[in-house]
Formats: structure tokens, C-alpha cells, sequence
């Protein structure tokens, strides 16, 4: 992306698209600024989210609050132990239909499911068992989903948003780390500050509520998309980020032994996946435009890393019984590492 008129231009388009569903959503939800940056962010990459919050604090308004402002479609999904598989994905139904001679006859016919829309509020995700979990693994990953062996195409824009309880554990399941991984942000949404819970009050049991105006359409965030990824990032910055996920290796598992820290090495059990890389440089590139900037920096990486790797680190028993959390280790990992480092691979 170089740097012209109209690049700028499109830099300017994108800020003023992301700076009107920030306003929209801020009509209805107070503070949590870092949080719907960081869920905006998500959008634009076309990321899915997982927020861990406890119950009151806006997670499920949030995720509502935004269809409305992107106009998009919206599903929800309960999650709960009886949900299964079928009632996510959809199923194959028996149809049954009258012929021009007036024969009756009967047809199998798809019945799509909830996950059919373009951002899909997966409620309380661990609390459905691992076979229904199982069930969004595909639809995150390829977009699509695969039912009686015929494959269904998701819309565009399709975007996951999940919600769990971190303090909950009767009648939960912990996600499995293969969609874990595919989430590419998870959120830590905070309880509201005493300013906020009162702005709050006074906001939601007046006379009358806020509404929301829809101020962006799916071919427009598609196009948000595209112009993320053609951001340019630099070597050196690349590999900046490569070295912070690889650094997150301890050198029993193969890691790297020159990049992991020494916390890593006494509290991380397997570090985060190629996915991680990924997702950690898509992130940076938006938070660059999102600031105005044509490229993305070091400073970008660091920003995005939390968010990006802290459900993607598996702890050891170690880390547990000292109450080392993921994102002391990535902290540490991203203030130690080298910037400049020799051996830069080039494009």
C-alpha cells in the first residue's frame, strides 16, 4: 500500500466507517471502550471473539448492539447441555409436496440452522457439551458447513461471537484448544467502573432507551476486509511477530530456545499455533489504519498480543499453584524480545 491520495483517502474511509459503528454502539453501551475496539478489530480482520465476562456486564448487548449497526443478520444460540449438533447446524428434513397430476410426493430438504447468519451470538458457549462445540469448528474455520455429507456455504460476512461466564463450572465443558484456536481474539470484559454503572442506571431505566442506526452494510465490511490485508508490513516487523509466537515455545516442546523468556520456560506448557502468527499480524495491520498510519509497527504487535495469544497458551500445574496467568507470560514475552534480531527472512 503505498502512500498516496488515495490511499489516504481510503485510510480516512475506513476511520470514519469504524468511528460511526463506535458512536452507534456507544448509544447503548457505557465504557468498555477497550472491549469494542478490540471486537471491532475482530470484524475487520473477519475474526471471531470469544468474550469471558460475568453475567450483567453487556456481552450479549454488545454482540446485538453491533448487527445493528452493521446491519447484518443476526442468530443466537442458548447454549446449553441438551443442545445438539442439529440445532446449530440445521438439519435434513422430509418434505412432502404435490405433484401437477396431484400425486403426493415426498423430498429431503435442508433445514438451515441458526449459524446461517452473518454474526452468530454463540451464548454461554461452555456450557453445550464437546459434540455440539464441535459442531461450529467447521463453520469457524472454512465458512461453511457439512450436513448429510452435502456442504452448505455460510453468508459473507460470517463472524462468531461467543460468551462464557469465567466464574462458572457446575454444568460447564472447558472448549477444546482446537476451537480455542480459532477464535481470534478472546476479550476479558471488566465489571463497569462506579461512573459507568451509574451512567448505566440512568441510561436504562429512564423513559425512554437509545436506538441504534445502522451505519454500515456486509458488501461495505467486506471491503473494510480487503483493505486490512493489503496493509503492508515491513520484514522486520513480520518477524517480530513471528519470533513472539514462536517465543511462546518452551524448548521441551520444540520451541525456540533463544526466543522463549525464561517465564515461558517455567509456566507455558505448548505455546500458541501458526494461527496465532496470523491473527497477531492481521491485528496490527488494523489497529495501523484504525490509527491512520498506512503500515503496521512493532508497537501494533505489542498492542494486539494479548488479546491474540492469552487463549492460545496452555499453562502448566506450575503456573496454576502461583496464579501465573497467560497474559503475565506474554507481557513479559513481548517486553523482553529483541526488536531487531539477525537473519531477517525477506518476502
Amino acid at each position: 500500500m503505498a502512500d498516496s491520495p488515495d490511499i489516504t483517502r481510503s485510510v480516512e474511509s475506513f476511520r470514519a466507517a469504524a468511528a460511526g459503528v463506535r458512536e452507534q454502539v456507544g448509544r447503548v453501551i457505557v465504557g468498555q471502550a477497550p472491549i469494542v475496539e478490540g471486537v471491532l478489530t475482530a470484524l475487520f480482520c473477519s475474526g471471531h471473539v470469544l468474550l469471558e465476562g460475568v453475567p450483567g456486564v453487556g456481552k450479549t448487548l454488545l454482540v446485538r448492539s453491533l448487527a445493528r449497526a452493521l446491519s447484518l443478520t443476526f442468530g443466537r444460540v442458548q447454549f446449553t447441555p441438551d443442545l445438539m449438533p442439529a440445532d446449530v447446524t440445521g438439519t435434513t428434513i422430509v418434505v412432502e409436496s404435490d405433484d401437477a397430476q396431484g400425486r403426493r410426493q415426498r423430498e429431503f430438504k435442508f433445514q438451515p440452522g441458526p449459524v446461517f447468519a452473518q454474526i452468530l451470538l454463540a451464548d454461554e458457549i461452555n456450557r453445550a457439551t464437546p459434540k455440539t462445540q464441535s459442531a461450529l469448528l467447521e463453520a469457524m474455520a472454512e465458512r461453511h458447513v457439512t450436513v448429510g455429507g452435502t456442504s452448505h456455504a455460510l453468508p459473507a460476512p460470517f463472524l462468531v461471537l461467543a460468551t462464557q461466564n469465567p466464574i462458572e463450572q457446575e454444568g460447564t465443558y472447558p472448549l477444546p484448544e482446537a476451537q480455542l484456536d480459532r477464535f481470534f481474539f478472546k476479550l476479558l470484559v471488566p465489571s463497569p467502573s462506579r461512573e459507568d454503572l451509574a451512567r448505566i442506571i440512568a441510561r436504562t431505566t429512564g423513559e425512554s432507551t437509545p436506538d441504534i442506526r445502522p451505519v454500515m452494510d456486509g458488501p461495505r465490511l467486506l471491503e473494510c476486509q480487503r483493505l486490512v490485508r493489503a496493509v503492508p508490513i515491513v520484514p522486520h516487523v513480520r518477524d517480530f511477530a513471528v519470533r513472539l509466537v514462536l517465543g511462546t515455545h518452551p524448548k521441551a516442546t520444540g520451541g525456540v530456545e533463544s526466543f522463549a523468556t525464561p517465564m515461558v520456560e517455567q509456566f507455558v506448557r505448548l505455546g500458541a499455533s501458526p494461527r496465532a502468527a496470523q491473527a497477531l499480524v492481521l491485528a496490527a495491520k488494523c489497529r495501523a489504519l484504525l490509527q491512520g498510519r498506512h503500515a503496521a509497527s512493532i508497537d501494533d504487535v505489542r498492542a494486539a498480543a494479548a488479546a491474540t495469544l492469552r487463549h492460545r497458551l496452555i499453562m502448566n500445574f506450575e503456573a496454576l499453584a502461583q496464579g501465573v496467568t497467560p497474559d503475565a507470560v506474554i507481557e513479559n514475552l513481548a517486553a523482553t524480545l529483541p526488536v531487531e534480531a539477525v537473519g531477517v527472512p525477506q518476502d
